[in-house]
């Protein structure tokens, strides 16, 4: 990691240190904004719904922006999501109103913990900062980007214990506003970090040079690659989705604990995933990226049986800072490879495909945690999501071990057998 860290050039440091800026923000509405709508009387299912509706929306965008960022370009569009931040943040630091609280949270993507990405344009942000790095470097330096967005998350979350000192000041829900102010803040030097980045992507200059069979030829075995991807990606996503989006919920139902201790919780938990984040690009550069994505998940699948069963708020806190560890410091290895199975022209178009196949099935897990939740069923999510978390890791090692170490896209490769 040290290597990939001496080699960067200077706008992957840009473009990593703006995920870093992003990130805080995240942080702490990962941890608070699921409860503060508990504190303004929301319910656990319409929470939920809440949750599943900023996927969606989310979702919808990412279909347009990763494709169409081929073709006009990225940096547009990561200027305009810092923008809608802004502009979310200032909606909800001034009001509560139900209607206007939904859209800031559909502006800003409130709660999904998206570690630092560009919300629905980080296939957008992916596809850029593949193009500063050489391909063998994928790996590392994709798992360094995480990295830094969970350790701001981690900052974040800590931040989020703010509530709990400001209520003498500021009763109740309004204890929880000017964490806003922190978004707004993160989203305004995430704008000028970008601004300062070179954007050396030209529409149409990586385009197949290749004749028109050998071009389409290349597109079938890319085509038939990231289908394999959506199919694997669904199990994982309903997974995640069932159990991580509603977290800091679940842990203030079960145990009764307000935001002063699950804040630190979390913040431990994304300190951990950096740490993780870290180990995997090791990994990636000594054994492959999906032996270490393998590895390291199956881990966090133990831990995540495990948890349910915890007795104690302390346990459950230390199974969920060890499972952040080997489960979220996979994201950057998984998004490095999602981005080598294509040529450099197609690259928007993967990275959304790998996002949307992931957010969509997750999109449905918070509306059925939370009638689980509600119907006193905390346990039941976790097991479920297990089931689907082997299943994922058992088709992701069968799928996708032979393009673990990216030289050359598949596409200009001849098409795997079987």
């Amino acid at each position: 990691m040290v290597f990939s860290l001496v080699r960067l050039s200077g706008d992957t440091r840009l473009l990593v240190a703006a995920r870093l800026a992003r990130s805080i923000g995240q942080g702490a509405l990962v941890v608070d904004f699921s409860l503060y709508l508990h504190a303004l009387g929301w319910r656990g299912a319409e929470i939920g719904a809440l949750l599943m509706a900023n996927l969606l929306a989310g979702s919808a965008l990412t279909v347009v922006a990763g494709p169409l960022s081929d073709r006009v370009g990225r940096r547009r569009f990561l200027l305009g999501y810092e923008a809608m931040q802004i502009v979310g943040a200032a909606i909800a630091l001034a009001t509560s109103q139900p209607a206007l609280l939904i859209m800031a949270a559909l502006l800003g993507s409130y709660g999904r913990g998206a570690n630092g990405a560009a919300g629905p344009f980080a296939p957008v942000e992916q596809a850029w900062l593949a193009e500063t790095l050489p391909r063998a470097d994928f790996g590392r330096v994709y798992s360094l980007g995480a990295g830094m967005g969970f350790l701001g998350m981690s900052l974040g979350a800590f931040a989020a214990a703010l509530p709990a000192l400001l209520s003498p000041a500021l009763p109740g829900p309004l204890a929880y506003r000017p964490l806003f102010a922190l978004v707004a803040l993160g989203s305004l030097i995430t704008l000028l970090l970008l601004l300062r980045a070179r954007e050396t992507f030209v529409p149409g200059q990586h385009a197949d040079k290749r004749s028109g069979a050998e071009h389409a030829s290349g597109c079938r075995t890319e085509n038939s690659l990231l289908l394999r991807l959506v199919g694997v990606n669904a199990l994982n996503g309903i997974g995640l989705g069932l159990v991580g989006p509603l977290m800091a919920y679940w842990l203030a139902v079960k145990f009764g604990r307000g935001p002063a201790s699950i804040g630190p919780v979390m913040g431990y938990a994304f300190l951990m995933g950096a740490l993780g984040s870290l180990c995997t690009g090791w990994l990636s550069g000594r054994l492959d990226m999906v032996r270490a994505v393998v590895w390291m998940r199956t881990i966090g699948l133990m831990t995540l049986l495990l948890l349910p069963l915890a007795p104690t708020f302390a346990l459950a806190a230390a199974l969920f800072i060890v499972r952040s560890a080997f489960n979220q410091g996979t994201l950057g290895a998984r998004q490095a490879l999602s981005i080598s199975l294509v040529r450099a022209h197609r690259r928007g178009l993967a990275a959304s495909v790998n996002t949307i196949s992931n957010q969509l099935p997750r999109a449905v897990g918070p509306v059925i945690a939370g009638v689980f939740f509600d119907g006193g069923l905390l346990s039941l999510p976790f097991f479920i999501a297990g089931g689907f978390q082997v299943g994922y890791l058992w088709l992701y090692q069968r799928l996708f071990s032979r393009f673990a170490r990216p030289q050359a896209p598949p596409g200009e490769r001849p098409a795997p057998s079987g």
